[in-house]
Order: C-alpha cells, then structure tokens, then sequence
C-alpha cells in the first residue's frame, strides 16, 4: 500500500513538473500526461485486463463528472449569451452531423460494417472541454467575436449528445433497441437529464438564496463535490444523461448564485479539475499498447483527416452557416479548426467495449491515436491557425471569458471618510482628478446612499467607496504583524514621532475589536496589533529585537 501511494505521489509530481516545462515550450500539457501514461505502461504494468478496465472506466467517469461540471460552472454566461444558441446547436446538431459524416466514411471507404462505423463516429463525435479549455488559458488566446465563449460553451456540453449516441449504439447491438426504442432512450436520455439538472439545480439556488447562507469554509467546497456527484449519480440510475444534468447544475450554480467564499470554491473546483485531468489522460495512456499501435495508423490517419478538414466543417459550416453575416468564414474555419478530440472519446470507447461490443476493428486503439494526433497536430497549430486567420484580438482576455474568479481580474473596494479637513470636501467628483483605475462607486451620506456622478458635490461627513483593480505582486513586499509592548517606545507616542525606514508603512492597527487604518497622527497604544508592510526586507527591528 505504501508503495502505490509512493508511485501515485511521484506520478503526480513529475505531471505538475511536465506542466510547467509544456508551458514553457508550447507542448499541450494534456499530451504530456497521455506519454506519461504510455510510458508507464512500458514498464509492462498490467492496466488492460477486463476488471481493470472496467475500474478505469469508472474512475474516468468520476474524472469527467468533475470536468463537466467545473466547466459549466465556470461558464459565465453573461459574455456567452450572443452565441448561446449557436454553440447549443454546435453541441447537438454539430455532434449528431459529425457522428453521421464518420459513419459514412467508415463503410464506404474503409469496409466496415454499419453498426461498427456509427458506434465510430458516435464514440469520436464530442470535442474535448479540457483540451480546449488548457490551449486558450496556456497560450493566452483572445479571439474575435466572441469565439472564445462560443469553443467553452459547445467544447463544455456536447459530451452528453455523444454519450447518448453512444449508448444507442451500444443498445443497437444488445438487440435492446428497436426503432421506436430508440427514439424512447434519447427522450429519456435527454428529458430525464435536462429535466433533473434543471430540477437540482433551482432546488439548490432557492436553497442558497433563503435557508442556507454559503461562506468560506472548506465544507462548502465539500459540499459542492457531493452536488457534482448527485447530479450525475440521480439521472444516471433513472435512465437519464447524468453527464447533460451534471453541466447544467453547473452553469446554472456557477452563475445564479453568490456568496462570500464562491473564489474561494472555484479555486478548489479548478484544482481538483486540474487534478482530474491529470488522473484521466494519465489513466488512458497506461491502457494504450504501444507494440501494436502502429497496426492501426492507416484506419486512424484517415478518419483523422477527415473529420479535421471535413466532418466537422461540415457540421460547423452547416449550423453557423444559418448567420453568415455574422460568422465570417474565417471564424467558422477557426471554430472548424479547434474541434479538438479528448479523455472523452476514449473513455466511450471503453465503455463500448466493456459493453462486450464485438468488433472486428481495433475500437481502443484507433480512437486514441485519433486523440494523440488531435491534441499534438490541432492542439499545437491553434496559435498559429487564429494568427493566419486574423482572430486574434489583442484586447481580449481569455481569461475573463472563463469565470476564473482569478486574483489578477479582482476589483478591490476601500472606503474613504471625508472629514472636515478632506481636500474632497465641497469638491465636485469631475473636479478630482482621479487616477484612470480608481472608481468612486458609492457615497454614503447619512441614511441615503447615492451613485456618484460628475456633478455629485462631496461633503463632509460623507463616506465613499471606491473601487480599484487588486495588486497582485507581492514578490518584492513582506507583510507581517508585530505587537507593541507596554514597555515599548512606541507606546504613547503617534507614528510620526518615530522614524523608520521609508520603505516600511504600517498599513493596519488592531485594537481590540477595532480595526484602525492609521496616518501619521494616530496614536500607539501598548497590545497594539500592528500590521507591517516592508518592501524590500523580511527582516525589521522593534525594540532591539530582530523579527523575521
């Protein structure tokens, strides 16, 4: 047992490491762990027994759980809502079209049998959230006309339309599903799934909004992992698309919902999510045989250069098509383009064959080297894809595309008391002369509280809020806390009879249940609680005594 948690520990390690150096030199992070895997399947550990795959495939499940629903609750929908409609039906029609476009190649060209080619192009339909989602954020990619939100939505949901082909398939081939069958599963597949996450989800908002108030505390992070698991696991045991009911918990927590300690939360959802993928791409390549991958390089490279430079532009030609004037062709070539396949595709083509599906075609194998080309080829040429095209918008930052909740897009707010020698007072707010990231965004004034305006006269007594962007480099800056003794020096006397270093402030006093923020005629008082911010040492001394 010790040992296994050893290895799991340097596995994960040497991924982060891998992360940083796929960073550094432009390699999709993702790829990094599918080696990784294969390499540790070299070592001729056993992964592709039956029970083994059948445990894989439910870790990979769980993995995927979590993905879904971190990426719809990351998902803000407000920067989505003009291309909301377009990526749904990238996610249903294009996933639908893409499976049929694949199908008919796999029996017209390559032979095979009809039920084999649509369980193909079912299996590899879906383009893969986390690898998109890895290539935008690494590389910074801020694309034209809202292209970025468009690739989150659609690359975030269109795994359930790809499962519920899947399944079909698979009860096509168990005799289970017959023509009006058929037709039952996907209601049940999709009704059951929409109709459950909708369900959970306002249960839970209505539940946020007035009975339970969500703080910061590391429970509620806990709590939000049982949601993720409940809103896959209910649908699921009822006939119902868990992963469909999982995302839309997500998006509509992600983005109905407010509390204190939501950053907090999505910081947690971002590691573990981080943490899942690493585990699932990992997982999937200990199970590749390496020896006879090559077996099925033909088969792989032309269902992989047909889906890149037909199937799915033909899927995205034919639902973007419907507003030619506002998609140019440039973006739907783009869009084309980034139809990345991931972990998804590969655990369905576990799933198909643990179904005990009997196919004359080596399903596993070809379907990840469709993966291995996808995120090395596709993955790679992304950057320089958008650069040829012209839809890179320096402007844009992806980063607030995803609801990252990031420290480096946080607004901080602070407030200011005008008091009767305020250089503010009677001054009308055009007239200050304000910095460019400084906002005034409320003045309290007695019991009414006005929105500031150019005109807005400031008085004394008022109080404002303002609003500024964070700092984030705190690289060169040391804050610590030092309390003044009642033999100190500094008791009694105000700040500014003391010299200290220029480069060292007290920025905060706590006395008490009294927070201070101090100037120079504030006075110190012995159990003071100071709060010290030092630029450039670690190091201060107070009282002939060295602290660090």
């Amino acid at each position: 047992m010790n040992e296994i948690m050893i290895v799991i520990a340097v596995i994960i390690i040497i991924c982060v490491l891998l992360n940083k150096v796929s960073s550094k030199f432009g390699i999709p992070v993702l790829l990094v762990f599918l080696l990784l895997g294969m390499a540790t399947n070299s070592l001729s550990i056993d992964t592709a027994s039956d029970t083994n795959l059948k445990g894989i495939e439910r870790l990979c499940t769980v993995a995927l759980i979590f993905i879904m629903f971190y990426g719809g609750f990351g998902t803000r929908l407000k920067s989505a809502e003009s291309v909301l409609l377009s990526s749904a039906l990238l996610a249903t029609a294009g996933v639908a079209i893409t499976a049929g476009c694949v199908g008919l190649l796999c029996h017209f060209l390559l032979k095979w049998a009809w039920l084999e080619s649509l369980t193909m192009g079912a299996v590899i339909s879906s383009t893969d959230a986390a690898s998109v989602f890895a290539i935008l954020r690494s590389r910074r990619l801020g694309l034209k006309n809202h292209t970025a939100p468009m690739l989150e939505i659609e690359s975030g949901s269109n795994d359930p339309m790809s499962y519920m082909l899947t399944i079909i398939m698979i009860s096509i081939f168990n005799g289970t599903a017959s023509g009006i069958m058929m037709i039952k599963l996907l209601l049940a597949q999709f009704l059951l799934g929409a109709a459950i996450g909708f369900a959970i989800a306002y249960l839970l908002i209505t539940l946020c909004n007035t009975k339970i108030k969500i703080g910061s505390t590391g429970f509620d992070s806990v709590l939000f992992v049982a949601i993720a698991l409940a809103a896959y696991a209910i649908p699921s045991a009822i006939g119902g698309n868990g992963f469909l009911s999982t995302y839309i918990v997500g998006i509509l927590l992600g983005n109905k919902i407010d509390f204190n300690g939501k950053k907090s939360v999505v910081n947690f959802l971002d590691g573990v999510t981080s943490m899942m993928q690493i585990l699932i791409f990992y997982l999937l390549g200990t199970l590749t045989d390496i020896p006879t991958l090559h077996t099925v390089a033909l088969p792989s490279l032309a269902i992989f250069g047909f889906i890149t430079f037909i199937a799915r532009p033909v899927a995205v030609f034919s639902v973007l098509g419907f507003w030619w004037k506002r998609y140019p062709i440039r973006q739907q070539i783009l869009v084309s383009f980034v139809g990345l396949r991931g972990a998804a595709s590969i655990v369905f083509a576990i799933l198909v064959i643990n179904s005990n599906f009997s196919s004359s075609h080596d399903l596993f194998n070809i379907v990840f080297y469709i993966v291995l080309l996808s995120i090395l080829l596709q993955g790679s040429l992304i950057p320089i894809a958008a650069k040829k095209l012209d839809m890179i918008d320096a402007g844009e930052d992806v980063m607030k595309t995803f609801s990252d909740f990031s420290e480096e897009a946080e607004m901080s707010f602070g407030t200011i008391e005008i008091g009767p020698d305020n250089p503010w007072k009677n001054q009308m707010v055009r007239d200050l002369k304000l910095p460019k990231n400084l906002l005034l965004a409320l003045l309290l004034r007695g019991n009414d509280k006005i929105v500031p305006k150019g005109h807005t006269t400031i008085l004394a007594g008022d109080t404002i809020i303002i609003c500024t962007k964070s700092y984030n480099n705190y690289s060169t800056d040391s804050i610590y806390q030092h309390r003044v003794s009642k033999y100190s020096d500094w008791a009694g006397h105000t700040i500014k009879e003391y010299p200290y270093k220029a480069d060292r402030v007290i920025i905060l006093i706590n006395r008490g249940n009294e927070r201070i923020i101090p100037n120079g005629d504030t006075l110190l008082l012995p159990n003071d609680l100071l709060t010290i911010l030092d630029r450039d040492s670690n190091t201060v001394n107070f009282e002939g005594q060295t602290i660090k």
